[in-house]
């Protein structure tokens, strides 16, 4: 079964960005391929259905997200510890853009229901982070 991701604390199928069949993402409600937006194979996601090394848009080695198919320090975009998303290669509170309970993307460091940003519904990997926010 495909997971969902929704606008701000809503549920609503009217409100559905994403989904995500644990390998694509697709615009809104759609699983049909004509709707892939990115390819996520565990460690890259790719531009569209492709999984040529050319369109690798971004590296996830579990901790970092490095830009295209770097694993060169100097290309850390974000770093996660599983709760937080910080910029870069930092792990400073004051770093943190955006924090994750499993349920939801929070800006910040917040839990505040009123900085809810998406709620995902059934299991999305952090891997797909950067092309959802």
């Amino acid at each position: 079964m495909a997971s969902t991701i929704h606008k701000g604390r809503s549920t609503s199928s009217s409100d559905i960005l994403y989904t995500f069949d644990g390998k694509q993402l697709y615009r809104g409600r759609s699983t049909s391929s004509s709707d892939i937006l990115y390819t996520f194979d565990g460690k890259h996601i790719y531009k569209g259905r492709s999984t040529s090394s050319s369109d690798i848009l971004f590296t996830f080695d579990g901790k970092h997200y490095y830009e295209g198919r770097s694993t060169s320090s100097s290309d850390i975009l974000y770093t996660t510890d599983g709760k937080h998303i910080y910029e870069g290669r930092s792990t400073s509170s004051s770093d943190i853009l955006y924090t994750y309970d499993g349920q939801h993307f929070y800006e910040g460091r917040s839990t505040s229901s009123s900085d809810i940003l998406l709620t995902l519904q059934g299991h999305i990997s952090l891997g797909i982070f950067p092309v959802i926010l």
